[in-house]
């Protein structure tokens, strides 16, 4: 198991590097996948359980947790509701077969999304990344007329009010708001949103992008517009 211990800096620079917080009793797991992520810069903490989960959560201040749905001593509902009264770090949920009621219950409770166990390097090294304060791209809140999106927090506001988005719907609307009023193409949304080929369908782009506009209240398509032939644009209003 990786021992928690102090973000090291990266390549010599005096900005730390992202920090994960692994909470699996899978040992060779988590050591299998720090050994992964850290060549990509990440630095992983792993813990055994939920109870040196929580108290590591305080001490190291992770800039994400990963949290398996297999979790003992303290289960990994319990442990997202404990996080939830403390911070506003996000909490992924490993899961695998079997574990529907364990997602469910726990975003729930708060969880900011479910991610496959085992773990997979390319669907976890973007939300570190996302998530990470030291990432000028990734940090803060974007405002782009009544729609407010906290990165580091994982939440969405429209006029105030919070709106839940699944993971993949919030990186789409962090993408468009990132490049507001400019056009983004099919194939860029592939890269940077699914870290897809551009052999992926383009159907699946315009699901979400129909879902995304159903939840922010964008029934007449002003908000999120779609140039045709080309990719989206999200409007600034005026």
């Amino acid at each position: 198991m990786t021992q928690p211990q102090a973000a090291p800096v990266v390549d010599g620079d005096t900005r730390p590097a992202p920090m994960l917080l692994v909470a699996d009793p899978d040992a060779d797991m988590v050591r299998e996948l720090a050994s992964a992520l850290e060549r990509e810069g990440v630095f992983v903490a792993g813990v055994p359980d939920g109870a040196q989960a929580l108290l590591q959560a305080g001490a190291l201040r992770p800039d994400v947790v990963l949290v398996s749905a297999t979790l003992p001593v303290i289960g990994p509902v319990d442990f997202v509701r404990a996080v939830r009264l403390a911070r506003a770090v996000p909490v992924l949920l490993g899961v695998g077969e079997g574990h529907a009621e364990q997602a469910v219950q726990a975003l729930a409770a708060g969880a900011t999304a479910c991610v496959a166990r085992p773990y997979r390097v390319p669907e976890l090294l973007p939300l570190v990344q996302a998530a990470f304060p030291g990432d000028a791209a990734g940090r803060g809140v974007l405002t782009v007329g009544i729609v407010e999106l906290d990165v580091g927090a994982y939440q969405v506001r429209v006029a105030g009010m919070p709106v839940h988005l699944p993971l993949r719907e919030f990186e789409l609307l962090h993408y468009l708001m990132r490049n507001a009023d400019r056009t983004v193409t099919r194939e860029q949304i592939m890269r940077h949103v699914w870290h897809a080929a551009d052999t992926m369908s383009t159907n699946t782009i315009a699901v979400h992008v129909k879902r995304l506009r159903a939840r922010l209240g964008d029934d007449d398509d002003q908000l999120i517009q779609t140039v045709r032939g080309v990719g989206y644009r999200l409007i600034t209003p005026a």
